[in-house]
């Protein structure tokens, strides 16, 4: 097992997390049932919305924005800006699915697969938000149900959202219990499971272009070339960096880059009670940041494979930890230790 790294003065890291905590703004939240949304604002600012209508092929956290109020998701599909890439229309803000659940590929549905072909993706369907509370911790749950096109359904999930936040800080704990109404089989695919499409300022910069398949053949291509917006970088646990995260396994991952006057860092935490521990880094230059322990056959080569199966009645948790940061510098490796020890013990 992977162990965390230690790096600078852990007392120091201590000391600036508990006044963090002291300072802890307030959450709030708006419910909208005819638009089927609830926003979240932390210290009387927006900070994201929940989104589950059934003009979307699953529920999202869309945008996410730093402290500052600078948005780090990409605007296209829903908000495009005008230097916005358009590929992968699927990546909307903050989601969590998985390519291939009883051969269905919840993961790339979108508006842009076709009528003929929309029998072969799945879709996940929110029917009700069952709390809301308002605090320094504010929650918010729904329930939701994993479907094929005609309604019937194969799983049922449950997410209780934590979210928190200070003057430079947003963290999103996310808990997502999937139950079983049928006998399901996650079978071992690239795309999957927490998803986060990030703002075109936070990509690694790159001269190529790159060509991806989904699971039913339909082809993305994604610019490279002279694209000087572009900032970003990966840093891994393991002290992998930029497209050298990719298929490799870590306790945390961080993008960080500059968006405008601040450096800006958002970092996935996995937790030590989800299957395959610690997880495989789905982690792409052009934006895809993701984290998929029902990967491994892809990123091992085919070296191993995780499946997962769950009989009728059966249920499985996955535990994940979102966290933005603004300021003057990144999060540190120190830093990122100390929050991931933290979420580890809830």
């Amino acid at each position: 097992m992977i162990k965390l790294k230690i790096f600078g003065s852990v007392a120091l890291v201590a000391a600036l997390s508990t006044a963090a905590i002291a300072q802890q703004e307030t959450v709030t939240f708006k419910k909208s049932e005819q638009q089927k949304k609830v926003d979240i604002l932390i210290g009387g600012k927006p900070f994201s919305t929940l989104m589950y209508p059934d003009t979307l092929e699953k529920p999202v956290l869309y945008p996410l924005t730093t402290a500052g109020g600078t948005v780090v998701t990409r605007g296209f599909p829903l908000n495009p800006k005008a230097d916005d890439p358009t590929d992968h229309p699927h990546h909307i803000g903050l989601w969590f699915n998985f390519e291939n659940l009883n051969g269905l590929d919840f993961w790339n549905n979108s508006f842009a697969i076709p009528a003929s072909r929309k029998a072969q993706y799945g879709w996940i369907r929110t029917d009700k938000i069952t709390e809301v509370k308002d605090g320094k911790t504010g929650i918010l749950a729904y329930h939701a149900n994993w479907t094929n096109q005609a309604k019937e359904v194969i799983l049922e999930e449950n997410t209780r959202f934590e979210f928190s936040g200070n003057g430079s800080q947003r963290i999103i704990d996310r808990v997502t219990t999937l139950k079983a109404v049928q006998d399901a089989l996650f079978t071992d695919a690239k795309d999957g499971m927490l998803g986060l499409r990030l703002a075109h300022e936070l990509q690694i910069p790159t001269t190529k272009d790159e060509k991806f398949k989904d699971s039913k053949g339909i082809e993305t291509i994604v610019k490279g070339g002279t694209d000087k917006v572009p900032t970003g970088n990966y840093l891994s646990s393991e002290g992998k960096t930029g497209d050298a995260v990719w298929s490799t396994r870590g306790v945390w991952c961080m993008i960080h880059g500059k968006m405008g006057t601040d450096s800006v860092s958002v970092a996935m935490i996995d937790h030590p009670k989800n299957p395959n521990y610690p997880t495989f880094w789905h982690a792409r230059g052009y934006g895809l940041f993701a984290a998929n322990p029902l990967g491994e056959k892809q990123f091992t080569n085919g070296a191993s494979a995780k499946n997962l199966s769950l009989k009728k009645g059966e249920s499985v948790t996955f535990r994940y930890r979102v966290v933005i940061n603004n300021g003057s510098a990144a999060l540190s490796p120190a830093q990122l230790n100390t929050l991931a020890g933290s979420f580890a013990k809830k």
